[in-house]
């Protein structure tokens, strides 16, 4: 009776509630600490790269918010935390544009820490899918999930989408405003989460991330 109170409650008041799982402890980790500028490192896209001299990042503390003018070319910010098993929750936007605009960015996960092995949530205004680079037996092996995707929940630029990204062991899902659209199976069962650059002026918020046991 009571966990049905709970998920009732849930339904009702957010769509990433996260309800307790018997045997499964969870440790909240704040990603906007007072020294945040230390805790978000710039990593190159591909590692071999140099970085651009173009400071596009920008971490409001205070507001927990991440603002990416997307004029830097392609690197990621790194949050610099290994983690295994964990729940991120995120909301992020575009910045809408006049004109002919390549609205493209992500959210990593499960990533190395020079981002040589990658997985990545896309946001893209035709979806949000799961794509990447990945050891699979001992190579590694490209893959792109977004013709598995259950459905295109992505809004329009300039509104308010919420990711969540899950990973168990090997298993990780990516929801979408509320509804997992896509699943995968890796052998990687540690690594970093992060956003991309990639062109698009974007903004990232509300980010809730816990560690599981």
């Amino acid at each position: 009776m009571l966990v049905a109170a709970r998920t009732l409650r849930c339904v009702l008041l957010s769509a990433v509630c996260v309800l307790p799982v018997a045997g499964v402890t969870a440790q909240s980790i704040n990603m906007f600490p007072p020294n945040a500028e230390t805790r978000w490192t710039r990593v190159a896209i591909p590692a071999t790269d140099p970085l651009t001299s173009v400071q596009q990042w920008h971490i409001d503390a205070a507001r927990g918010v991440i603002h990416c003018d997307g004029n830097g070319g392609h690197d990621w910010l790194r949050f610099n935390q290994e983690l295994g098993n964990f729940d991120l929750s995120v909301k992020w936007r575009f910045v809408p544009k006049s004109g002919d605009v390549k609205y493209n960015s992500g959210v990593f996960f499960r990533s190395s820490e020079d981002g040589s092995t990658w997985h990545q949530a896309q946001t893209k205004l035709d979806g949000g899918y799961l794509f990447g680079l990945t050891p699979r037996h001992g190579q590694l092996t490209k893959f792109n999930l977004s013709k598995e995707m259950v459905e295109n929940r992505v809004k329009p630029a300039g509104q308010w989408n919420i990711y969540r990204i899950r990973c168990t062991g090997g298993h990780c899902t990516l929801a979408v405003n509320g509804k997992v659209v896509n699943s995968v199976d890796l052998e990687v069962t540690k690594g970093y989460v992060g956003l991309e650059a990639e062109g698009a002026e974007i903004e990232f918020k509300d980010f809730r991330l816990k560690q599981m046991k």
